[in-house]
């Protein structure tokens, strides 16, 4: 195994930490924290409590991780999706807030 690989592993955010970390619950079990990558800071992406993640972790420190990735929301009927979809939602403007 070369230095630079990195192991990624799926998990669920079990609890929201200050400066942008995370408390992940793996699949395998294991908890761990986690820090949200510079690309999902760039672009915005929120992780909730609650929400499927990707983790990427060096083989050397097996506690620590960056969240590159959060999957789309499988709950059924609720939470993020498109605008309207829930019943009663107000509709939104095509143009984005900043």
């Amino acid at each position: 195994m070369a230095k630079e690989e990195l192991i990624q592993f799926e998990g669920l955010v079990t609890e929201i930490l200050p400066d942008a970390r995370y408390r992940v619950q793996l699949d395998a079990g294991h908890e761990i924290v986690a820090y949200t990558a510079g690309k999902m800071k760039k672009n915005r992406i929120k992780t909730l409590a609650g929400d499927r993640v990707t983790i990427e972790m060096s083989p050397y420190d097996l506690e620590k991780g960056r969240l590159i990735f959060r999957h789309k929301d499988e709950r059924p009927g609720g939470g993020s999706g498109a605008p309207g979809a829930q019943r009663g939602a107000p509709q939104r403007g095509q143009f984005r807030r900043r």
